[in-house]
Protein backbone atom coordinates (compact mmCIF):
# COMPACT_ATOMS: atom_id res chain seq x y z
CA UNK A 1 0.00 0.00 0.00
CA UNK A 2 2.79 2.00 0.76
CA UNK A 3 4.72 1.52 -2.59
CA UNK A 4 1.24 2.27 -4.20
CA UNK A 5 0.75 5.73 -2.46
CA UNK A 6 3.96 7.00 -2.50
CA UNK A 7 3.86 5.79 -6.90
CA UNK A 8 0.62 7.98 -6.95
CA UNK A 9 2.10 10.84 -4.92
CA UNK A 10 5.25 11.03 -7.23
CA UNK A 11 3.16 11.08 -10.41
CA UNK A 12 0.64 13.71 -9.35
CA UNK A 13 3.82 15.73 -8.01
CA UNK A 14 4.87 15.23 -12.03
CA UNK A 15 1.82 15.96 -13.47
CA UNK A 16 1.59 19.38 -11.44
CA UNK A 17 5.18 20.40 -12.27
CA UNK A 18 4.75 19.45 -15.90
CA UNK A 19 1.34 21.20 -16.48
CA UNK A 20 2.73 24.50 -17.41
CA UNK A 21 5.03 23.40 -20.18
CA UNK A 22 2.49 21.18 -21.72
CA UNK A 23 0.01 24.09 -21.81
CA UNK A 24 2.21 26.80 -23.25
CA UNK A 25 3.78 23.74 -25.84
CA UNK A 26 -0.07 23.21 -26.34
CA UNK A 27 -1.15 27.30 -27.01
CA UNK A 28 -3.21 27.94 -27.74
CA UNK A 29 -6.58 26.03 -27.63
CA UNK A 30 -8.92 28.54 -26.84
CA UNK A 31 -10.20 31.61 -27.68
CA UNK A 32 -7.71 34.64 -27.27
CA UNK A 33 -8.65 38.30 -26.21
CA UNK A 34 -6.88 41.09 -27.81
CA UNK A 35 -7.21 43.99 -25.17
CA UNK A 36 -7.12 47.65 -26.81
CA UNK A 37 -6.67 50.92 -24.00
CA UNK A 38 -8.63 52.60 -26.50
CA UNK A 39 -12.30 53.16 -28.24
CA UNK A 40 -12.94 51.46 -31.84
CA UNK A 41 -12.21 52.97 -34.94
CA UNK A 42 -8.32 54.51 -34.14
CA UNK A 43 -4.87 53.17 -35.02
CA UNK A 44 -4.67 50.90 -31.86
CA UNK A 45 -7.88 49.48 -33.00
CA UNK A 46 -7.09 48.94 -36.24
CA UNK A 47 -3.79 47.70 -35.60
CA UNK A 48 -4.84 44.91 -33.45
CA UNK A 49 -7.89 43.45 -35.88
CA UNK A 50 -5.06 43.40 -38.48
CA UNK A 51 -2.92 41.19 -36.15
CA UNK A 52 -5.73 39.37 -34.31
CA UNK A 53 -7.11 37.95 -37.95
CA UNK A 54 -3.60 36.55 -38.77
CA UNK A 55 -3.54 34.85 -35.54
CA UNK A 56 -6.73 33.61 -36.00
CA UNK A 57 -6.10 32.28 -39.24
CA UNK A 58 -2.91 30.87 -38.14
CA UNK A 59 -3.80 29.00 -35.10
CA UNK A 60 -7.44 28.17 -35.91
CA UNK A 61 -8.48 29.65 -32.98
CA UNK A 62 -10.78 32.61 -31.95
CA UNK A 63 -8.77 36.02 -31.43
CA UNK A 64 -11.01 38.56 -30.62
CA UNK A 65 -10.41 42.21 -29.99
CA UNK A 66 -12.02 43.83 -27.00
CA UNK A 67 -11.92 47.58 -26.30
CA UNK A 68 -11.44 49.36 -23.05
CA UNK A 69 -10.90 52.83 -23.40
CA UNK A 70 -10.75 55.26 -20.67
CA UNK A 71 -8.07 56.75 -18.16
CA UNK A 72 -5.54 57.34 -21.21
CA UNK A 73 -5.67 53.88 -21.05
CA UNK A 74 -5.14 52.85 -18.14
CA UNK A 75 -8.44 50.82 -17.70
CA UNK A 76 -7.61 48.30 -20.84
CA UNK A 77 -4.12 48.09 -19.03
CA UNK A 78 -4.86 47.15 -15.62
CA UNK A 79 -7.53 44.69 -16.60
CA UNK A 80 -5.00 43.02 -18.71
CA UNK A 81 -2.28 43.39 -16.08
CA UNK A 82 -4.67 41.57 -13.41
CA UNK A 83 -5.64 38.50 -15.92
CA UNK A 84 -4.29 35.37 -15.71
CA UNK A 85 -0.86 34.78 -17.04
CA UNK A 86 -1.67 32.12 -19.36
CA UNK A 87 -1.39 33.81 -22.91
CA UNK A 88 -4.94 34.38 -23.58
CA UNK A 89 -5.49 38.31 -22.52
CA UNK A 90 -3.38 40.22 -24.12
CA UNK A 91 -2.85 43.97 -24.46
CA UNK A 92 -2.05 46.01 -27.50
CA UNK A 93 -0.61 49.41 -27.05
CA UNK A 94 1.36 52.22 -27.89
CA UNK A 95 4.18 54.47 -26.10
CA UNK A 96 1.39 55.65 -22.95
CA UNK A 97 1.61 52.44 -21.01
CA UNK A 98 4.21 50.99 -21.88
CA UNK A 99 6.98 53.92 -21.60
CA UNK A 100 5.23 57.44 -20.73
CA UNK A 101 3.63 56.77 -17.35
CA UNK A 102 5.54 55.34 -14.65
CA UNK A 103 7.65 58.05 -13.29
CA UNK A 104 6.87 60.22 -15.65
CA UNK A 105 3.30 61.68 -16.36
CA UNK A 106 1.66 59.74 -13.12
CA UNK A 107 3.05 59.62 -9.35
CA UNK A 108 1.12 56.25 -8.96
CA UNK A 109 -0.39 53.49 -11.74
CA UNK A 110 -2.49 50.41 -10.85
CA UNK A 111 -0.20 48.41 -12.98
CA UNK A 112 3.61 48.32 -13.49
CA UNK A 113 4.72 48.38 -17.07
CA UNK A 114 7.81 47.36 -16.41
CA UNK A 115 5.89 43.98 -14.70
CA UNK A 116 4.37 43.16 -17.79
CA UNK A 117 5.88 40.28 -20.28
CA UNK A 118 7.01 41.71 -23.24
CA UNK A 119 5.97 40.50 -26.16
CA UNK A 120 6.84 42.29 -29.55
CA UNK A 121 7.18 46.09 -31.00
CA UNK A 122 5.04 45.87 -33.93
CA UNK A 123 5.13 48.47 -35.92
CA UNK A 124 6.30 52.37 -36.04
CA UNK A 125 5.18 55.03 -37.83
CA UNK A 126 5.58 58.89 -37.97
CA UNK A 127 2.65 61.09 -36.91
CA UNK A 128 1.68 64.64 -39.31
CA UNK A 129 0.08 67.53 -38.05
CA UNK A 130 -3.50 67.80 -39.72
CA UNK A 131 -5.76 71.03 -39.73
CA UNK A 132 -9.17 70.76 -40.48
CA UNK A 133 -9.73 72.78 -43.81
CA UNK A 134 -11.67 75.13 -41.66
CA UNK A 135 -8.38 76.40 -40.05
CA UNK A 136 -7.16 79.23 -42.83
CA UNK A 137 -3.70 78.98 -42.30
CA UNK A 138 -2.07 77.02 -45.33
CA UNK A 139 1.54 76.37 -44.16
CA UNK A 140 3.25 75.29 -40.54
CA UNK A 141 4.93 78.75 -39.98
CA UNK A 142 1.60 80.72 -40.68
CA UNK A 143 -0.39 78.10 -38.06
CA UNK A 144 2.88 79.07 -35.35
CA UNK A 145 2.23 82.86 -35.88
CA UNK A 146 -1.27 83.03 -35.78
CA UNK A 147 -1.27 80.67 -32.75
CA UNK A 148 1.41 83.18 -31.09
CA UNK A 149 -0.73 86.22 -31.95
CA UNK A 150 -3.64 84.84 -30.67
CA UNK A 151 -3.38 82.63 -27.30
CA UNK A 152 -6.29 79.94 -27.19
CA UNK A 153 -7.82 80.61 -30.27
CA UNK A 154 -6.75 77.36 -31.41
CA UNK A 155 -7.26 73.92 -30.41
CA UNK A 156 -5.80 70.41 -30.65
CA UNK A 157 -7.50 66.64 -30.04
CA UNK A 158 -5.34 64.05 -28.82
CA UNK A 159 -6.14 59.79 -27.95
CA UNK A 160 -6.20 61.09 -23.97
CA UNK A 161 -4.00 62.50 -21.35
CA UNK A 162 -1.01 61.05 -20.64
CA UNK A 163 -0.76 59.68 -24.51
CA UNK A 164 1.69 60.40 -27.45
CA UNK A 165 -0.24 61.88 -28.89
CA UNK A 166 -1.40 64.53 -26.37
CA UNK A 167 2.62 64.75 -25.61
CA UNK A 168 3.17 65.68 -29.26
CA UNK A 169 1.20 68.45 -29.32
CA UNK A 170 2.54 69.75 -25.98
CA UNK A 171 5.89 69.53 -27.09
CA UNK A 172 4.50 71.77 -30.41
CA UNK A 173 3.07 73.97 -28.02
CA UNK A 174 6.24 74.35 -26.25
CA UNK A 175 8.42 74.25 -29.50
CA UNK A 176 6.26 77.31 -31.19
CA UNK A 177 5.73 79.18 -27.80
CA UNK A 178 2.49 79.20 -28.31
CA UNK A 179 -1.09 78.21 -26.52
CA UNK A 180 -3.44 76.20 -28.35
CA UNK A 181 -6.04 74.19 -25.93
CA UNK A 182 -5.96 70.50 -26.05
CA UNK A 183 -8.92 68.32 -25.75
CA UNK A 184 -8.24 64.88 -24.86
CA UNK A 185 -10.64 62.34 -26.35
CA UNK A 186 -10.89 58.31 -25.58
CA UNK A 187 -8.95 56.96 -27.94
CA UNK A 188 -7.53 58.71 -31.65
CA UNK A 189 -10.97 57.43 -33.28
CA UNK A 190 -13.11 59.74 -31.28
CA UNK A 191 -10.78 62.32 -32.17
CA UNK A 192 -10.12 62.09 -35.47
CA UNK A 193 -14.11 62.07 -35.96
CA UNK A 194 -14.56 64.88 -34.16
CA UNK A 195 -11.61 66.77 -36.52
CA UNK A 196 -12.89 65.83 -39.39
CA UNK A 197 -16.92 67.10 -38.12
CA UNK A 198 -14.40 70.45 -37.66
CA UNK A 199 -15.56 69.87 -33.53
CA UNK A 200 -11.47 70.53 -33.65
CA UNK A 201 -8.89 72.47 -35.26
CA UNK A 202 -5.95 70.26 -35.71
CA UNK A 203 -4.53 67.00 -34.09
CA UNK A 204 -0.95 65.08 -34.88
CA UNK A 205 -2.30 61.37 -35.99
CA UNK A 206 -0.23 58.54 -37.34
CA UNK A 207 0.45 59.61 -41.25
CA UNK A 208 -1.37 56.34 -42.38
CA UNK A 209 -4.67 56.12 -40.87
CA UNK A 210 -5.00 60.18 -41.45
CA UNK A 211 -3.67 59.66 -45.51
CA UNK A 212 -7.15 58.73 -46.86
CA UNK A 213 -8.44 61.79 -45.61
CA UNK A 214 -5.89 64.27 -47.11
CA UNK A 215 -6.12 63.20 -50.20
CA UNK A 216 -9.82 63.28 -50.23
CA UNK A 217 -9.15 66.94 -49.10
CA UNK A 218 -10.80 66.24 -45.32
CA UNK A 219 -7.57 67.02 -43.62
CA UNK A 220 -4.51 69.37 -44.60
CA UNK A 221 -0.89 68.02 -43.64
CA UNK A 222 1.36 71.07 -42.33
CA UNK A 223 4.14 68.70 -40.73
CA UNK A 224 5.42 65.65 -40.17
CA UNK A 225 7.29 64.00 -37.28
CA UNK A 226 9.78 62.68 -38.75
CA UNK A 227 13.07 63.97 -39.80
CA UNK A 228 12.77 63.53 -43.75
CA UNK A 229 10.21 63.99 -45.67
CA UNK A 230 7.85 61.35 -46.37
CA UNK A 231 7.52 59.70 -50.03
CA UNK A 232 3.79 59.55 -49.13
CA UNK A 233 3.42 63.73 -48.46
CA UNK A 234 6.49 64.92 -50.66
CA UNK A 235 5.20 68.11 -50.54
CA UNK A 236 4.73 68.53 -46.48
CA UNK A 237 8.16 69.54 -44.37
CA UNK A 238 9.19 68.23 -41.66
CA UNK A 239 8.12 69.66 -38.36
CA UNK A 240 11.75 70.10 -37.50
CA UNK A 241 12.84 72.07 -40.07
CA UNK A 242 10.91 75.06 -38.25
CA UNK A 243 11.07 73.64 -34.89
CA UNK A 244 14.54 72.03 -34.34
CA UNK A 245 14.51 69.20 -32.02
CA UNK A 246 10.84 68.25 -33.12
CA UNK A 247 9.85 64.56 -33.35
CA UNK A 248 6.59 62.57 -33.34
CA UNK A 249 6.85 58.96 -33.73
CA UNK A 250 4.03 56.22 -33.22
CA UNK A 251 4.69 52.67 -32.10
CA UNK A 252 2.72 49.62 -31.78
CA UNK A 253 3.34 46.83 -29.10
CA UNK A 254 2.01 43.65 -27.20
CA UNK A 255 2.33 42.80 -23.95
CA UNK A 256 1.42 40.12 -21.99
CA UNK A 257 0.08 39.32 -17.93
CA UNK A 258 3.12 39.01 -15.29
CA UNK A 259 4.31 35.93 -15.17
CA UNK A 260 3.21 34.47 -18.59
CA UNK A 261 5.46 32.23 -19.63
CA UNK A 262 8.39 33.00 -21.75
CA UNK A 263 7.70 29.68 -24.02
CA UNK A 264 4.19 31.33 -24.77
CA UNK A 265 5.59 35.28 -25.39
CA UNK A 266 8.21 33.59 -28.00
CA UNK A 267 5.40 31.67 -29.93
CA UNK A 268 3.66 34.81 -30.17
CA UNK A 269 6.16 37.16 -30.92
CA UNK A 270 7.00 35.01 -34.12
CA UNK A 271 3.95 34.69 -35.16
CA UNK A 272 3.42 38.66 -35.28
CA UNK A 273 7.00 38.24 -36.91
CA UNK A 274 5.82 36.09 -39.73
CA UNK A 275 2.41 37.65 -40.25
CA UNK A 276 4.40 40.65 -40.73
CA UNK A 277 6.48 39.48 -43.86
CA UNK A 278 2.98 38.22 -45.47
CA UNK A 279 2.63 39.78 -48.79
CA UNK A 280 -0.74 41.16 -48.71
CA UNK A 281 0.37 42.72 -45.25
CA UNK A 282 3.62 44.20 -46.14
CA UNK A 283 1.60 46.08 -48.97
CA UNK A 284 -1.01 47.25 -46.54
CA UNK A 285 1.15 48.65 -44.36
CA UNK A 286 3.54 50.14 -46.86
CA UNK A 287 0.90 51.88 -48.16
CA UNK A 288 0.01 53.66 -44.77
CA UNK A 289 3.69 54.34 -44.11
CA UNK A 290 3.93 51.94 -41.20
CA UNK A 291 7.34 50.29 -40.73
CA UNK A 292 6.83 46.42 -39.90
CA UNK A 293 9.29 45.79 -37.19
CA UNK A 294 8.05 41.89 -35.17
CA UNK A 295 10.72 42.22 -32.23
CA UNK A 296 11.39 39.40 -29.86
CA UNK A 297 10.27 40.13 -26.28
CA UNK A 298 13.69 41.17 -25.50
CA UNK A 299 14.12 43.52 -28.58
CA UNK A 300 11.12 44.99 -27.33
CA UNK A 301 12.45 45.37 -23.67
CA UNK A 302 14.92 47.18 -25.05
CA UNK A 303 13.41 49.57 -27.24
CA UNK A 304 10.64 50.21 -24.26
CA UNK A 305 13.69 51.52 -22.16
CA UNK A 306 15.06 53.64 -24.75
CA UNK A 307 11.81 55.15 -25.74
CA UNK A 308 11.35 55.96 -22.01
CA UNK A 309 14.82 57.48 -21.67
CA UNK A 310 13.93 59.58 -24.50
CA UNK A 311 10.38 60.64 -23.40
CA UNK A 312 11.57 61.67 -19.82
CA UNK A 313 13.74 64.48 -21.65
CA UNK A 314 10.57 65.53 -23.14
CA UNK A 315 8.29 65.82 -20.30
CA UNK A 316 10.75 67.47 -18.24
CA UNK A 317 11.52 69.71 -21.01
CA UNK A 318 7.94 70.72 -21.68
CA UNK A 319 6.98 70.01 -18.21
CA UNK A 320 3.44 68.37 -18.50
CA UNK A 321 1.87 65.30 -16.33
CA UNK A 322 -1.75 63.16 -17.11
CA UNK A 323 -2.68 64.02 -14.01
Amino acid sequence: MLNCLTKVSILIAALASSTHPVLAQDYPTRAIRVIVPAAPGGALDRMARLVSERLQAKWGQPAVVENRPGAGGNVGAEFVFKSPPDGYTLLLTDAGQMALYKNLLYSKLPFDPDAFAMVSLITRSPSVLVVHPKVPQETLQQLIAYAQANPDKLNYASAGNGTSLHLAGELFKAKANAKIVHIPYKGSGPALTDLLGGQVDMMFHGLGFVLPHIRAGKLRPLGVGSEKRNALLPNTPPIADVLPGFAAINWHVMAAPPGTSATITSQISAAIAELLKLPEVTKQLAELSIEPIGSTPAEMATFIAQERERFAGVIRAVGITAE
